[in-house]
């Protein structure tokens, strides 16, 4: 099994896990924010881009986490319906060059986005589980 486990711990890293988890799709009652413990998570089916390029379409169930988030706002994502579904598109941070703080944007498909004040960068993006098979591949307009 070939498990992904990623880190981020500065923009460039945070870009890696961008790439890993674009277009992975989950449940809004899947992203759990925890401000006791500074942390959110977000279960996702993350589309296997690895492997795209020859040997099939795969999901696989994913963890996104981030640590040391101090708060979590979040635009166009209705809480009250956990059952919605939400695509990721991108993540991204901003932040000064000398301050490690800073804001973590996730943008999701249709308008929704999250934004999370962080002390810092530390996130992962870990599988977990077998990946299945998918005839979909996620395609994106240009336009």
């Amino acid at each position: 099994m070939d498990m992904l486990k990623l880190a981020a711990l500065d923009a460039e890293d945070l870009k890696v896990i961008a790439a890993h988890a674009q277009d992975a799709v989950g449940k809004v009652g899947d992203i759990v924010w925890r401000p006791a413990e500074r942390r959110l998570t977000i279960e996702l089916n993350r589309y296997v881009w690895e492997k795209a390029g020859g040997h099939g379409k795969e999901r696989r169930r994913s963890l996104l986490h981030f640590a040391r988030v101090e708060a979590v706002k979040s635009a166009h994502i209705r809480r009250d319906f956990p059952d919605a579904v939400v695509s990721l598109l991108t993540i991204r941070f901003e932040g000064d060059d000398d301050d490690p703080s800073g804001r973590i944007f996730l943008e999701f498909a249709g308008g929704g986005s999250l934004r999370l004040d962080v002390e810092c960068i530390e996130a992962s993006l870990t599988d977990l589980g077998a990946a299945w098979s998918t005839d979909h591949q996620p395609t994106h307009d240009l336009a």
